[in-house]
């Protein structure tokens, strides 16, 4: 079984400036919320997150978002290409060196690729995580920050939402040119850690020896294989289960992305068998309670490892009515994004969820949908059209989306449904 050890929770509450974009001051509403977002809840650690992932979960299940909806995340964009967690003012200029965020950036470029007709704020996106690099090929979350799992995972899902190889997303120093893999598998605990935390990655290396964190973990298996929250599956696996680290004489760890990938889904496949198929919180303080969020991202990294069969065991367990997982979602447009992601991935059906239908309760949270699919999916990809853009790219075709995964993150919400933890 894991040990399972505190790691500090990431928040996006630093410095919340931005920055001078095309949108002004939010125009709330009659509840108060801004026009276009999602969620009744105060933004301000989540706005930017939990929008993404609303746009991306219902473009997944074949939902038009409102216009008012993409124009929020949209203006939300900071002059330079980064992403706040929220911008209260967007007539305010972002700071860029503290109140920017590797996450928020990342989600919001595979949200607007996936919904299409804003290649330019995409475009200026990428290219800010292109600039904030670190020299070990990975990204911390703020600019310059030591390199961490969850937000390096973010980057890549970015890059291979929008056509681009992240492989070839190098960063030269004098130790030589480092791709966003060299930093994702220094991360990954090797054949010297304990048995039972093999295979596992650490949220950062940047304090002490590195700590096994099961939502690190999750999204870096996603990642190593180049996926981002929403992917394209490639129809029935084998059924096979996870292959965990190959340990001998002088070996110390994998090989490949892929490699790594199959021993993180391993180790998660592993920790959850211990508790009836899903994670628990491990943050400090918690209650012996399952974390929703990372479970439902375990499933996704699984179902991007090819792994369906492994996958439906913790989805089953969060459509059990007695899991909770759906009470834990209600009218929260980041956690129940989640659920749709995690339900889509592993070939579920979101609109009938244990007897809940998490579609309608996302578009409920937010400003009315310009279009939504009843039913099933309207095909294999679950769309029913091809999304049209304004003209430009990065790195190529506009990504069609599939099936859904993800991130980032149970959020408390940021990455990950994600509560990072650390020691």
């Amino acid at each position: 079984m894991n040990i399972r050890r505190s790691v500090a929770a990431l928040s996006l509450c630093a410095a919340l400036g931005a920055a001078a974009a095309p949108a002004a001051v939010a125009d709330n509403g009659q509840d108060g919320r801004a026009k276009g977002l999602y969620g009744a809840k105060d933004p301000k650690f989540d706005g930017v997150w939990r929008q993404s992932l609303a746009l991306l979960a219902q473009d997944a299940v074949g939902v038009t978002p409102a216009k008012s909806a993409i124009d929020w995340l949209a203006g939300q964009g900071c002059a330079d290409g980064g992403f706040a967690a929220y911008r209260a003012d967007t007539s305010k200029a972002c700071d860029p060196k503290k109140g920017e965020f590797t996450d928020a950036t990342a989600a919001a470029v595979q949200a607007l690729a996936a919904v299409g007709g804003r290649s330019g704020t995409v475009e200026k996106g990428i290219g800010w995580l292109k600039r904030h690099q670190n020299e070990d090929g990975g990204w911390g979350m703020n600019p310059g920050g030591p390199s961490d799992a969850n937000s390096t995972a973010a980057a890549i899902g970015a890059f291979a939402a929008t056509g681009q190889d992240p492989a070839k997303v190098t960063s030269a120093s004098g130790k030589g040119v480092k791709t966003p893999y060299d930093a994702l598998l220094g991360l990954q605990l090797g054949c010297s850690a304990k048995p039972e935390e093999r295979g596992a990655f650490a949220y950062t290396a940047a304090k002490g020896e590195p700590v096994a964190n099961e939502l690190a973990t999750a999204s870096a298996a996603l990642a190593a294989r180049g996926k981002g929250f929403v992917f394209e599956t490639v129809g029935k696996d084998s059924g096979a289960e996870p292959k965990p680290l190959r340990c001998g004489k002088g070996k110390d760890g994998a090989d490949t992305p892929k490699d790594a990938a199959e021993a993180a889904l391993a180790h998660l496949t592993r920790v959850m068998s211990g508790t009836d198929m899903h994670l628990k919180s491990a943050m400090p303080g918690a209650k012996d309670q399952p974390d929703f969020g990372g479970t439902a991202d375990a499933v996704v990294a699984l179902a991007a490892g090819e792994h369906s069969a492994t996958a439906s065991k913790p989805l089953q367990w969060l459509q059990r009515e007695d899991s909770g997982a759906a009470a834990w979602a209600k009218g929260d447009p980041g956690a129940l994004a989640k659920l749709i992601l995690a339900a889509h991935a592993a070939g579920a059906n979101p609109r009938d969820f244990g007897g809940t239908d998490l579609v309608k309760q996302l578009n409920a949270t937010g400003p009315k949908p310009e279009a939504a699919a009843q039913g099933p999916e309207p095909d294999g990809n679950g769309k029913s059209e091809e999304k049209k853009d304004d003209g430009g790219g990065v790195g190529g075709v506009w990504w069609t989306v599939g099936v859904c995964a993800v991130a980032g993150m149970g959020i408390g919400f940021l990455l990950s449904g994600r509560k990072r933890r650390q020691l």
